[in-house]
């Protein structure tokens, strides 16, 4: 970790030492959904959350689904650095889990929450940008159009929302450098 980072993240998460961190107003906010609730507290004119309990529930649910399956241990990462037989298997795990997020997720809306972005959305961002660098170095399909064309459609409207189109890396340096880290991950190995 470099200094600069080790300074930030021993200053404004003391704890956990690592992000993510919101700072408003000279206050650091810790945790992915203690920052959602805090945003969702302080700009109640653009919710993230729906405003009924069941759909903040769900809302809830799936953003947790989001990131337990696309942590560092996920079938995705594996997918990412390893070849072969272990290769196959983490791809066939992530193929079930695009379908459970296809069918049960996101059913037949044009955003996880309805007509309008919100917190799924973002939670699932990686399945609309990071897993197109993955297909791309290891040269395989996981949103195909055919398959998943709802989450197809999903993928193209997100990267359509200007506050989202607006923030994405570029995609040819994202792309060096998912190259040049898988290639030490298997180099590591």
């Amino acid at each position: 970790m470099n200094t600069l980072k080790k300074i930030f993240l021993t200053k404004y998460n003391p704890v956990h030492k690592k992000v993510p961190v919101l700072v408003h107003g000279g206050k650091p906010i810790c945790e992915s959904m203690i920052i959602v609730e805090y945003i969702e507290q302080t700009w109640p004119q653009n919710p993230l959350l729906p405003n009924n309990p069941y759909g903040r529930a769900m809302a809830r649910f799936w953003v947790k689904f989001a990131d337990d399956n696309t942590d560092k241990d996920s079938p995705f990462w594996l997918l990412f650095r390893s070849i072969g037989e272990e290769q196959e298997k983490a791809l066939k795990e992530s193929l079930e889990i695009v379908k459970i997020v296809e069918e049960r997720g996101l059913g037949e809306k044009k955003f996880f929450g309805g007509d309008k972005i919100g917190i799924v959305d973002k939670a699932f961002v990686e399945f609309a940008y990071w897993l197109g660098f993955i297909e791309e170095i290891v040269g395989v399909k996981l949103l195909d159009a055919h398959a998943f064309p709802r989450l197809h459609a999903w993928k193209k409207n997100l990267k359509e929302v200007p506050v989202i189109k607006e923030n994405l890396p570029d995609h040819g340096e994202m792309l060096v450098y998912f190259k040049w880290r898988r290639e030490m991950l298997m180099a590591s190995q």
